[in-house]
């Protein structure tokens, strides 16, 4: 009896595998190879591997375990918040506050969001899945999730996937547009470091203030901008040091597991392949590169404004993605002059664009609650 039973099951595990079934094994398999392999990003690519692989053997977020942590962290919007803590212990905004100007670049740094807004609206996706789409733009996981959460949760998957992919494709994705765009003349440029002291005082209400003013301005943003900014008060205010080092290490792994899994778990083979898919990720990548060239033009016009001053490479690192795209810029800079040091200033336009990218994920859920 024992023995049929288990034959029955084995048979109904078979009957119900399909070749989309082995299709979507094959790209969880891919998502493993590319964190192993090359290391792009495994903290988020490897649990989103093999949770995509668990959701096409039968262990999908509709149900048992995995259902589970998705009800508890997903549809709560939990682990984004929670991840965000994180993130926010592990910035360092001396480098924004002691140069206001690159506020300028993080804004810059969202274009492609509203662009590829409108693009999606032109394609015929309705409003709230256009501004979900849009919001990859932001080039940040968690806000990505949270704002699709909100407005578009049947398209979770995909964009979550594409958020994530992108944001770990930055070494190879902005590159060549980068070089594309600026000439060896304008990445020889050097620029002077010589930041304004930022006091501890300074350093310990700006993320009280942000919360405050991000919150009255773009309500729909105030549980990001708040997990972000509780983070960071815990690093700077100096007096919670265990906290601080349980935010940046513990909170955000276990948080950012759990999330990748059950982000994984939602790819299962009859709602991910399909065009459908197919278009979000291509407009993802799209509002990528649009936000790239835009801090890229904006870089250039301000080296222009400022007699040739600024380094436009520090433009592409208002994006969000904290803190690779700043990195990036640095490190383009020193492939053409090793002793040319501008990461500092691309660290700045960085921590920019990571409040923009809050910024701009408050403002479409504002606006789509308006109009839906």
């Amino acid at each position: 009896m024992d023995f049929t039973i288990l034959l029955a099951e084995i048979t109904t595990g078979f009957t119900n595998f399909t070749w989309g079934n082995a299709v979507m094994i094959l790209v969880g398999v891919v998502l493993i190879y590319l964190a192993v392999v090359k290391e792009y990003e495994p903290v988020l690519l490897l649990p989103i591997g093999f949770g995509c692989i668990l959701a096409n053997i039968g262990m999908s977020a509709d149900a048992g375990f995995m259902k589970v942590i998705y009800d508890a962290g997903i549809a709560t919007e939990l682990f984004p918040l929670l991840i965000f803590i994180g993130v926010g212990a592990m910035i360092d905004f001396s480098p924004l506050l002691s140069q206001p100007k690159m506020v300028l670049l993080g804004a810059a740094g969202q274009f492609g969001i509203y662009g590829t807004l409108l693009l999606a609206l032109l394609l015929g996706f309705p409003m709230n899945e256009a501004a979900s789409i849009g919001v990859i733009g932001a080039i940040d996981g968690p806000t990505a999730i949270f704002v699709s959460g909100r407005l578009a949760p049947n398209l979770l998957a995909p964009i979550a996937v594409a958020a994530y992919s992108y944001m770990s494709l930055i070494p190879i994705i902005q590159p060549p547009i980068m070089k594309l765009l600026t000439t060896r003349k304008e990445r020889l440029i050097r620029m002077d470091y010589a930041p304004r002291p930022v006091s501890r005082l300074t350093l310990v209400i700006f993320p009280i203030f942000v919360t405050v003013v991000v919150s009255l301005v773009a309500p729909d943003a105030a549980p990001l901008i708040a997990s972000l900014m509780l983070g960071n008060l815990l690093r700077e205010s100096l007096v919670v040091d265990r906290l601080s080092k349980s935010a940046q290490n513990e909170l955000i792994n276990v948080a950012t597991l759990f999330l990748g899994l059950a982000i994984g778990a939602t790819m299962k083979a009859a709602s991910f392949l399909n065009l459908e898919t197919l278009m979000i990720l291509a407009l993802g990548l799209f509002a990528f590169i649009l936000d790239t060239v835009a801090g890229l033009l904006f870089g250039k016009l301000m080296s222009v404004l400022s007699g040739g001053k600024v380094n436009p490479l520090i433009g592409a690192s208002g994006i969000s993605a904290f803190p690779m795209a700043g990195r990036l810029a640095a490190k383009m800079a020193q492939d053409e002059d090793f002793e040319n040091f501008i990461l500092m200033h691309a660290m700045g336009a960085n921590t920019a664009g990571q409040l923009g990218s809050v910024i701009a994920g408050g403002l479409l859920l504002a606006l789509v609650s308006g109009i839906v």
